[in-house]
């Protein structure tokens, strides 16, 4: 009697198996939540519902963008964590979510390393270094002499305490040894009009929101802060051509929460990859001021992890706090 409950045991193990990996096989069946942890219409809103179309197409199922605002993107991103590992509430995250905000505030609701899924790097978008048109500097090197030989002298915005804008800039200053004040604001945009007027002499700003004013003339763009030239703006220099090694670039990326099956991390990061090679999807990421990324889930995480610990070491080293 025993070995017949012993036998009908073993026949059951196959059907206990089955669901899952029937899951794997025919996942997606239904729609995919994609959580925007920002404000409809801002960059990374415009970029996710540029890329959920044809994710949807490549992947089989509709990808439906839901904003989830507020604290940084760090409310959004905690409602993905916090989600079913079934493959059907993924997260647009960005440098913000993942690399400068756990590095400065310990008391975000989620471990950016342990609570989620990487599942693939979507685009990146550098800054630009722009000054007015009456500065002295024609050059990123001109800049970094003309701040030698004249410290304190000049400023620079940004948009506000432990931004990238303002992590980018002390990684500036640190690595080109000049000293200039610190002139926060809230955003880039309230920034420019004193740019433009000359009451600021510099501010990083995204490739997205700089670019527009320096091909109308008010503004002059230095330098790229890629690691080197990108075809976003060709005419441009890096910055790492005067300082090599510098870089700071704003990433975009796809997880979902912890313990999606590899599966379906799979599935999804191949629908990711054949979505950001097609021409239409690089073509609207271009006129955002991005360049599409693409390449597996686990290059991905070694990206946002190389990136969280250079702005965590800049934080310390230059002690810097949060607003």
């Amino acid at each position: 009697m025993k070995r017949r409950q012993f036998a009908l045991s073993l026949a059951s193990l196959p059907l206990a198996a089955a669901p899952s990996a029937a899951f794997a096989q025919s996942y997606p069946t239904k729609p995919i939540r994609l959580i925007v942890p920002f404000p409809a219409g801002g960059a990374t809103d415009i970029l996710a519902r540029a890329l959920s179309i044809k994710l949807g197409e490549k992947i089989g199922q509709p990808v439906v963008v839901e904003n989830r605002p507020g604290a940084g993107g760090t409310i959004g991103s905690d409602a993905a964590a916090k989600s079913a590992p079934d493959g059907y509430t993924l997260l647009l995250a960005t440098s913000s979510t993942h690399s400068i905000g756990p590095a400065i505030n310990p008391k975000i609701p989620y471990n950016a390393f342990e609570d989620f899924t990487p599942l693939g790097y979507v685009a990146s978008s550098p800054n630009l270094v722009l000054v007015p048109n009456t500065s002295p500097a024609k050059t990123a090197k001109e800049l970094i002499e003309y701040a030698k030989k004249n410290p304190g002298k000049l400023n620079y915005a940004s948009s506000g305490n432990g931004t990238i804008v303002h992590l980018t800039t002390e990684l500036f200053k640190a690595m080109a040894g000049v000293f200039m004040v610190h002139i926060p604001y809230r955003g880039t945009a309230l920034a420019i009009p004193d740019l433009v007027s000359g009451k600021v002499d510099v501010l990083f700003d995204s490739l997205v929101t700089g670019l527009p004013h320096v091909k109308d003339g008010k503004l002059r763009a230095l330098a790229v802060t890629s690691a080197a030239r990108t075809p976003l703006a060709p005419d441009l220099q890096a910055v790492a051509e005067v300082l090599p090694g510098f870089e700071s670039t704003t990433w975009f990326g796809l997880y979902g929460p912890k313990a999606l099956p590899a599966d379906v991390v799979q599935r999804v990061n191949t629908a990711l990859n054949a979505t950001l090679a097609d021409p239409e999807v690089k073509e609207r990421f271009a006129r955002l001021g991005a360049e599409a990324t693409g390449g597996s889930a686990p290059r991905f995480a070694q990206v946002v992890k190389a990136d969280h610990d250079k702005w965590k070491a800049i934080i310390a080293e230059r002690k810097i706090v949060a607003d």
